[in-house]
């Protein structure tokens, strides 16, 4: 148990780091993940709008969810010309034939947040009017034609941020903007006519749980949305995408890839399991091989002799010859190589640039003063051991009577 805990132990902590890194992400972006997308209809988040979905349904207006564009067209039209459907098209899943679907769907479309798909699809004349300045509310003014933009008076975003607005060309017929800020673009723009009215409505956060209650935002989103008594909260999904897409790869593929698929990679890890369980620990034993040294000495001289490695051949020898000469001068073995070289001189006799040039500075250029070198440097040996062995004593040959 301890040894399949410490081999364990390198799993154990990086899965208790992936469990703490999944737990922080989770609180970070769990609510508004597990409460919906943004400006759900039943979305409690920052970023939904449950608030003004429950605030209508309170005073009488029956909220329609739709996830499809049929599912939406249905709904309006079992309201009988009595609905106003709100669309957020948030990652822009719908094409031109869908939007132009939209046009002529319910008494009242109240498209947030357009995309330009839907701004081609369904007003052409209106452009983007960028985004308002931060912290400034923005008055719906004496232009505003809208009845609910006159009740709630102004809108504003959340601290620190200002509102995307759109913007009306003097030559579009039409269409009316509310909420205009200092650079001419609006909010709100309404257009079409008594039995197919547009409304568009450029920033998303006027819905949003987290700014409803700045400024009038909460009584123009009642008087836009409670205008009728059905109200059909439309949000595009993947199913308005899935019945347009090419096939997929599973659509295409052969019934049995799947199983095979699956058998392969169980197989593979079967094997693997299998295979990894027969591993057992490093075991040390003995080679029953002996190599001998001088087989190591002529490997290596091989070595240096096809690579032209003269100097490092000769570096090898002079390091041995050092380490031996000064052991033979009785020097410790921290001797510095100056010391060794003067103490050679000295027992020898030699000069001293002749002792240091055969030890360091002589560099052989060809083979045979490598040679030349090596056969020095084993003379400067002997005469260092001649220098340093006393002479004997020979006996007398004369017989000393007593």
């Amino acid at each position: 148990m301890r040894a399949s805990g410490r081999k364990a132990a390198f799993w154990l902590a990086a899965a208790a780091g992936a469990l703490v890194v999944a737990v922080i992400a989770l609180l970070l972006n769990g609510a508004a993940i597990a409460g919906g997308p943004a400006l759900g209809r039943a979305n409690p988040a920052p970023v939904g709008a449950k608030a003004v979905a429950e605030v209508l349904a309170a005073q009488g207006v029956d909220v329609v969810t739709a996830d499809s564009l049929d599912a939406a067209l249905a709904a309006t039209a079992a309201a009988a010309g009595r609905a106003t459907l709100l669309v957020y098209d948030e990652n822009a899943l719908l094409d031109s034939e869908q939007i132009a679907r939209l046009q002529d769907a319910a008494a009242h479309t109240v498209v947030v947040d357009p995309g330009f798909a839907l701004l081609q699809g369904l007003a052409p004349e209106i452009g983007f009017g960028g985004v308002s300045a931060a912290d400034q509310a923005i008055e719906a003014g004496a232009s505003c034609s809208s009845a609910a933009g006159e009740r709630a008076g102004s809108v504003a975003a959340l601290p620190g941020a200002g509102l995307k607005t759109l913007r009306i060309p003097a030559d579009a017929a039409g269409y009316a903007g509310c909420f205009t800020d200092g650079a001419g673009a609006s909010v709100l723009v309404q257009g079409g006519g008594q039995d197919a009215r547009l409304s568009f409505l450029a920033d998303p956060a006027i819905l949003a749980n987290e700014s409803i209650t700045a400024a009038g935002n909460a009584a123009l989103a009642l008087g836009l949305l409670g205008e009728a008594p059905t109200l059909v909260w439309y949000l595009p999904t993947l199913a308005d995408v899935a019945a347009g897409a090419p096939p997929s790869m599973a659509e295409l593929s052969p019934g049995w890839v799947t199983p095979v698929m699956v058998l392969l990679v169980l197989t593979g890890v079967a094997a693997a399991v299998a295979y990894g369980r027969r591993f057992g620990p490093l075991v040390l034993e003995r080679l029953p091989v002996t190599v001998r040294a001088s087989e190591t000495m002529e490997g290596r001289s091989r070595l240096y002799a096809r690579s032209s490695a003269r100097l490092r051949a000769v570096d090898a020898l002079r390091l041995a010859a050092i380490g031996r000469i000064a052991g033979r001068l009785g020097l410790a073995r921290t001797a510095s190589l100056d010391e060794v070289v003067a103490a050679a001189s000295a027992a020898t006799g030699l000069p001293l640039h002749a002792v240091r040039s055969v030890l360091v500075d002589e560099q052989p250029q060809n083979d045979s003063a490598m040679l030349a070198l090596s056969d020095r440097l084993a003379g400067l040996e002997g005469a260092v051991i001649r220098g340093t062995t006393p002479p004997t004593s020979t006996p007398p040959t004369e017989r000393m009577d007593p």
